[in-house]
């Protein structure tokens, strides 16, 4: 049997531990949770390496309604800054 954790979200998020078919719903799920929080920007670690998921945060971050603007982080290029609208769009 399995056990299931709960695990609080803050601000920045670490990709680098999940299978990238998961990412992207990981993606979304985070920045709900941010949302809900009030959190105006938030931190995606994705990795340098071949960007395989930098390219699935982006794709997730392009969906999303309420993702006002992103873009890599100059202090870490393996990590990308995310700019959120708490209003409805």
């Amino acid at each position: 049997m399995s056990e299931l954790f709960n695990i609080e979200l803050e601000d920045e998020i670490d990709v680098h531990h999940f299978h990238p078919k998961d990412v992207q719903a990981i993606i979304s799920e985070f920045l709900n949770h941010a949302r809900e929080k009030g959190y105006l920007r938030v931190r995606i670690i994705h990795g340098k390496g071949r960007s395989v998921l930098k390219s699935l945060v982006y794709a997730e971050l392009a969906r999303c309604p309420f993702v006002h603007s992103y873009g890599d982080d100059f202090a870490n290029w393996g990590a990308t800054i995310v700019y959120l609208n708490l209003r409805e769009n």
